[in-house]
């Protein structure tokens, strides 16, 4: 079972103890592109890049090289609700690791000479998109979909990356990278007592919660972006339910029976029994209150018309009901995930954190089983029947002619 406490600071913290010879943690900090002020879009990319450049009496070179002689393997990176920090680690260098992370949110360096290379590496990363056509296409889907600012994307918009000022990003860092709706969620061999002292130095990190907006839909509706491709991407979104909802786990069990592996109704109907495509999958895309489920495919000009109307057909099909058997192996599939994701604790710390962003509490992983397990056939169709995927936004990209 997970322990969850709050800080005097405001920071929600969760432990899940394990007979295991490491530690894991996923910190997620309220500072994302969704609640990023307007005229500044990129500036938790900004921000997430530049704390790196040093912190306390450590310059650049100094923090990286103190975390790596502790042996931690870490990673961090802004997103769309929240910038995520983590790291793996020996129960032993514990201690010092807070410390370092304390050091890095409270004492942050932010050098004016530094700026101007964490802003090149972000337009670089902006400018990348333009050779990823799946990533480009779904970042304009998501920002078709959503009226609310659940539409941005993370890496921000290249005329406010080129105007931020270093005073600017800033001081929106100290506004938006507080504790008051932060998240650390722990797991592996460490105490609730040890990881206590541990955090004893990031009780000093300060600030008041930022803001989230409400994430708001638009009206369905299609777009084409032309551009010179050998290929033709297709993205379709559909409004689908959180795991705040009941029929959350009925709507999980018919993802996996539509795209869960090479049995799965995308993969057979598409790719095996059609050859239209050469990469074909649906997944969960939704943002702390509102579902949303995407499906995607790449395929060639000439092919693209019936793969979209291949695709939208298997997506309505659900409405008809799953079969005994699929649900079985959707259950099995599902379960199988869940194993997995058990022998990692980094895969555990990212489970709690999500969790308790998303429902406000950590679910057990028995829960979940549970829930799966006692998931009927009858709750699935039910589900299905009165959630109809139906009438979806489409994306394309690419050269195409005539495809409705």
């Amino acid at each position: 079972m997970s322990r969850v406490e709050r800080l005097p600071n405001g920071l929600l913290v969760a432990l899940e103890e394990r007979d295991y010879p490491g530690v894991a943690f996923h910190l997620l900090v309220p500072a994302g592109a969704v609640n990023e002020p307007e005229g500044l879009l990129g500036a938790s990319t900004l921000e997430e890049g530049w704390l790196w450049k040093g912190a306390g009496e450590l310059d650049a070179r100094g923090l990286a090289e103190a975390l790596d002689a502790l042996g931690v393997r870490r990673q961090s990176g802004a997103g769309l609700e929240y910038s995520l920090f983590a790291a793996a680690f020996l129960p032993e260098v514990l201690e010092e690791v807070f410390r370092l992370y304390a050091l890095l949110l409270t004492r942050p360096a932010l050098p004016e000479e530094g700026f101007e290379a964490v802003r090149s590496v972000a337009l670089q990363s902006l400018l990348s998109l333009e050779d990823q056509p799946a990533r480009k296409l779904f970042s304009e889907l998501r920002r078709r979909v959503f009226r609310s600012p659940h539409g941005r994307d993370p890496l921000g918009e290249e005329e406010d990356l080129r105007r931020a000022t270093p005073e600017a990003v800033r001081a929106d860092f100290f506004r938006r990278y507080t504790p008051r709706g932060a998240i650390l969620a722990v797991a592996g061999g460490v105490s609730w007592e040890a990881l206590q002292r541990a955090l004893e130095p990031l009780l000093a990190w300060e600030g008041e919660a930022p803001t989230y907006p409400p994430p708001l839909l638009s009206e369905p509706h299609r777009f084409h972006l032309e551009r010179p491709t050998a290929q033709v991407q297709i993205g379709l979104a559909y409004p689908d339910v959180g795991p705040e909802d009941p029929g959350f786990y009925a709507a999980r069990l018919a993802l996996e029976v539509l795209s869960g592996g090479m049995s799965s109704r995308l993969f057979t109907e598409v790719r095996e029994k059609r050859g239209l495509v050469y990469a074909v999958s649906a997944f969960p895309a939704g943002v702390r209150g509102q579902g949303l489920l995407m499906a995607y495919a790449g395929t060639t000009k000439e092919r693209a018309q019936e793969t979209l109307e291949v695709m939208r057909s298997e997506m309505e099909r659900l409405s008809e009901g799953v079969t005994e058997d699929e649900l079985a192996r959707a259950k099995v599939g599902l379960k199988t995930a869940l194993v997995m994701a058990d022998e990692s604790i980094r895969s555990r710390a990212a489970s709690m954190a999500r969790d308790l962003f998303v429902l406000g509490r950590v679910r057990p992983l028995w829960e979940i089983e549970k829930a799966i397990e006692e998931t009927s056939l009858e709750a699935v169709n039910a589900f299905l029947r009165t959630h109809p995927y139906q009438n979806p936004w489409v994306g394309l990209l690419g050269e195409v002619d005539h495809v409705s």
